[in-house]
């Protein structure tokens, strides 16, 4: 029998950081307890639907889960599909990557005094509720990748702001930037805001 999806379990989480945000907003009490919230939600796999979950085979997908309507925070799925990874890039703001399901690395870099990207120590693996941190303040570039090569891994990413409308850069290994606005892989994502636990919605494929 296939139980209901908690949507219940989203929408605590997205009232929870708004309340958080409203209270505290400098960054080291986001980052902190923020992290807290994000880990209760990805230490259950039972919320998220298959329509935002679902790989593309030719790159990874990140599919708006909701925006702030006051541009404060937005919250994304990543899919990440068999070996894939992304270039190296910042965020600009802060940021907190839980892994839902799978596993990933996450490999960050610093500038040396010629201006080359070098990684800053080892890659950072994440496991299944699990959370890390990302902000100009303390660490913004990085390379994520799949840890795996024959399965799909899932994260779930919090930014302060509406991350697909940031303009923010892709480097080089020789520290080149590239400017890029990421956008969404969304395609009829349900409003989590709509459904309850009782009545899951019907589920498609991204277009």
């Amino acid at each position: 029998m296939t139980h209901p999806l908690r949507y219940d379990r989203f929408r605590q989480f997205v009232g929870d950081l708004a309340e958080l945000l409203d209270r505290d907003s400098s960054e080291p009490a986001v980052l902190e307890q923020g992290a807290v919230l994000l880990q209760q939600l990805v230490s259950h796999d039972d919320w998220l639907p298959a329509i935002a979950a679902q790989p593309d085979p030719q790159r990874y997908q990140q599919f708006l889960l909701h925006a702030d309507a006051r541009q404060r925070f937005s919250v994304v799925s990543f899919i990440w599909g068999p070996g894939q990874s992304t270039p190296i890039h910042d965020h600009r703001v802060w940021g907190l990557i839980g892994m839902l399901r799978g596993a990933e690395y996450s490999q960050g870099f610093s500038r040396a005094s010629d201006g080359r990207l070098l990684p800053d120590g080892a890659p950072i693996r994440l496991g299944p509720g699990q959370v890390e941190a990302v902000s100009p303040s303390i660490g913004d570039i990085h390379q994520v990748s799949n840890a795996f090569d024959d399965r799909v891994s899932i994260s779930i990413h919090v930014y302060g702001a509406n991350i697909g409308a940031v303009a923010r850069a892709v480097y080089s290994e020789s520290g080149e930037e590239k400017p890029f606005i990421s956008g969404y892989s969304n395609a009829g994502i349900p409003n989590f805001w709509d459904l309850s636990k009782e009545s899951p919605p019907k589920e498609s494929s991204p277009a």
